[in-house]
C-alpha cells in the first residue's frame, strides 16, 4: 500500500489539477526506486507487479485506462535508477545512463502505441497537437474570435508544429533528464525520510559539464550554416541539449554561491522562482556555464592544480 497509494494519487492529480498536473507524472518513479533500494530488485518486481495490476484496475474503473501507460513506463524506470544506484555511479554517470534508459523505454513504447493506431510516431504525435490546436481554435471561433485572429491563429499552430518537428529528438532527451533528475533529487530526502542509504554523490554545486562538450558547441554552431538538412537537423538538436546541460551547470554554480554565503531558504526560493519563470535567466546561465572552464567562478581548477 505504501507504493498504490503514492502512485494513484499522483496519476489522477495529473489528470485533474489543471495546469501543473502533468508534472505530477515525474514523480511517479519515485515509489518504485524507494522500495527497489529497500528491498531489493527481486522483492521491488514483486511490489510493481501487484502495484500495476491494482492501479491497472483503478484506472479502468475510473475511466482512465491509459494512464497505467504512464505507470508501467515510469516505474521501470524507477527501478533501473535502483540498479543505477547500487552500482554507485558518479552523478553524471547517474545522469547519463538514467536518461538513456528513460529514453529508450519511452521511445519503446511510444512506438508500441503509435503501431497500435497505424501511425507513426512522429505522425501520431503531431496529429495529437494538431487535434488540440484545432479544438483550441473551434473554441475560440465559437465564442466569437473575429476571421482575422482565427486565420492567425491557425498560421501560427502550423508554425509549432514545424517547430515541434524539427527539434522533437531534443525535447525528449531534455525530457528524460528531467524526469531522472527530479528523481535524483527528490530521491535524497525521501531515503533519509526511510533511513535508506543514498549514493555518496559529489555535492552538487562542485557538479561541472565535461570542457570537451564546448567543441560540440562549436561544431554544432558551424553546421547551422551548412544547406544540408540532415546535418542542420542534428546540430539544432544538439545545440538545444548541450545548452540545457550548460544551463544546469550554472544553476550548480548558483547553488555553491548560496550555499557559501548560507543565503536564508526564503531568499533561495525567491532566486529559484526567479529562474523558473524569467527566461532570459537561462541564457545567464547557460553562459556561465560555458565559460566557466576559462573564468572558473568557483575556483575548481584552481584547487585541483594546488
Amino acid at each position: 500500500m505504501g507504493c498504490v497509494g503514492p502512485i494513484i494519487l499522483l496519476l489522477f492529480a495529473a489528470t485533474w489539477v489543471p495546469f501543473v498536473g502533468p508534472f505530477f507524472i515525474f514523480l511517479i518513479p519515485l515509489p518504485f526506486l524507494y522500495y527497489a533500494t529497500k528491498l531489493g530488485l527481486r522483492e521491488a518486481l514483486k511490489i510493481t507487479a501487484v502495484t500495476l495490476l491494482i492501479v491497472g484496475l483503478i484506472a479502468r474503473v475510473a475511466g482512465y485506462p491509459n494512464i497505467i501507460i504512464f505507470c508501467i513506463e515510469f516505474g521501470l524506470v524507477g527501478l533501473i535508477l535502483s540498479e543505477i544506484y547500487r552500482r554507485k555511479y558518479t552523478l553524471g554517470f547517474t545522469m547519463l545512463w538514467g536518461t538513456c534508459a528513460t529514453l529508450i523505454i519511452g521511445a519503446i513504447f511510444l512506438t508500441l502505441l503509435a503501431l497500435s493506431q497505424k501511425m507513426g510516431p512522429m505522425e501520431m504525435i503531431l496529429g495529437y497537437f494538431q487535434e488540440n490546436l484545432g479544438a483550441t481554435i473551434r473554441a475560440y471561433e465559437e465564442a466569437g474570435l473575429e476571421p482575422e485572429k482565427v486565420a492567425q491563429l491557425k498560421e501560427y499552430g502550423k508554425i509549432l508544429a514545424d517547430i515541434l518537428a524539427m527539434i522533437y529528438p531534443a525535447l525528449s532527451i531534455v525530457g528524460s533528464g528531467l524526469v531522472v533528475y527530479i528523481a535524483v533529487v527528490l530521491s535524497r530526502p525521501l531515503f533519509r525520510l526511510g533511513n535508506i542509504q543514498y549514493p555518496d554523490f559529489a555535492p552538487m554545486d562542485q557538479w561541472r559539464s565535461h570542457d570537451l562538450m564546448v567543441w560540440g558547441v562549436i561544431a554544432a554552431g558551424f553546421a547551422l550554416f551548412l544547406s544540408i538538412g540532415g546535418i542542420r537537423f542534428v546540430a539544432i538538436n544538439g545545440i538545444i541539449v548541450m545548452a540545457v546541460i550548460y544551463v544546469f551547470h550554472g544553476l550548480a554554480i548558483v547553488l555553491f554561491f548560496l550555499n557559501k554565503y548560507r543565503v536564508p531558504h526564503w531568499v533561495r526560493f525567491g532566486v529559484y522562482l526567479l529562474i523558473l519563470f524569467q527566461q532570459i535567466f537561462w541564457i545567464v546561465l547557460a553562459l556561465a556555464g560555458l565559460f566557466d572552464q576559462w573564468i572558473d567562478f568557483r575556483r575548481i581548477h584552481k584547487r585541483a592544480r594546488v
